[in-house]
């Protein structure tokens, strides 16, 4: 079974590296590195929000440098209209009233929090600071972790049809449907290719964006969550390719599983739509997992584990079971 085993692994590599699949990897993980030192950190770099203050009688002497005082009502109103992130304060009926324009409901209290913060310098504020990430930091393991998500739901997950809808058109199903040894180990040497290739992605992502050292301590948990993601792909693209005809069929399943498994996951992770089914969705718990590692936060929850492995055993069992039958219909 070893000798078996090691054979077909060889020859997977070489399918891999005939069909450039480890070369479409490495140029992903380019471009990505790229985009996120000299495109999403630049253009995502937070600033503060300027303060505008309409304040007719003079109420507020006390008040921060930051703060712009605006002298008529109308230039006050301009003044936000044009800068739509800012925050105005409105004292002429004697209260202060925080104003801007609706942005998003948490991004709307920092603004607004901020605000009330340069009114009132005299007052002292605690705070309690919790983690060490700075914000450049954050934004990068943010960034690098919804990737890493991206790269093995979607373009994984379609190179690896793509590598076995050209093995199946070369008739290597249907050779190795006489050849005699277990048929299980076709579909391991597929996944082990394929599991190798997402964790050396994984590693080498974390460490080109988040630095070596920083990387050392999270990757470990990183690439437990990385093998369960790598081996539940592979395995639904090993399905798909013996189920289905050619690539154009696979085209629709593929557009299906990418949506389903990627849009429903980040909108519930990253922003305030929360589904009320989003916690049943197997990807939803493997995204938080996998953000959590990157901020030194492993899962504890033994369920979460335990959960992942039967599943997995148990998709393996259905492909399986369909390549038999696959093979027995080649033989």
């Amino acid at each position: 079974m070893w000798k078996n085993f090691c054979s077909l692994f060889k020859k997977d590599c070489q399918m891999m590296l005939a069909g450039k699949f480890f070369l479409v990897t490495f140029g992903s993980l380019i471009i990505y590195t790229l985009f996120i030192h000299f495109g999403y950190i630049n253009f995502m770099h937070a600033e503060l929000y300027n303060v505008y203050l309409f304040d007719p009688l003079g109420t507020q002497q006390e008040r921060s440098e930051q703060i712009y005082p605006i002298t008529s009502l109308e230039e006050f109103y301009a003044v936000l209209s044009t800068d739509a992130n800012s925050v105005g304060i409105d004292i002429s009926s004697g209260i202060p009233d925080i104003v801007f324009y609706f942005g998003s409901e948490k991004v709307d209290h920092h603004r607004a929090d901020y605000a009330w913060y340069l009114l009132h310098q005299d007052n002292t504020y605690p705070a309690q600071i919790v983690g060490t990430n700075t914000p450049e930091q954050k934004q990068r393991k943010e960034m690098s972790c919804e990737l890493l998500f991206i790269e093995i739901v979607a373009v994984g997950f379609l190179g690896v049809a793509s590598v076995l809808f050209k093995e199946k058109q070369m008739g290597v199903i249907r050779v190795h449907a006489v050849l005699p040894f277990k048929k299980g180990v076709f579909i391991i040497s597929k996944i082990m290719v394929f599991l190798l290739s997402d964790l050396i992605f994984a590693a080498l992502i974390t460490i080109l964006n988040i630095g070596l050292e920083d990387a050392v301590s999270i990757l470990p948990d990183v690439l437990v969550h990385t093998t369960i993601l790598s081996l539940i792909m592979a395995l639904m693209g090993i399905g798909c390719t013996v189920l289905l005809k050619d690539f154009r069929q696979f085209s629709l399943v593929y557009l299906v599983i990418a949506i389903f498994a990627a849009a429903p996951v980040f909108l519930s992770a990253n922003t305030s739509v929360k589904m009320e089914w989003i916690d049943y969705h197997p990807f939803y718990h493997i995204y938080i997992g996998l953000k959590h590692a990157y901020f030194g936060m492993p899962v504890t929850n033994p369920i979460y584990y335990v959960g992942s492995a039967c599943g997995i055993a148990i998709l393996f069992l259905i492909v399986q079971t369909v390549f038999r039958k696959e093979m027995g219909k080649e033989g």
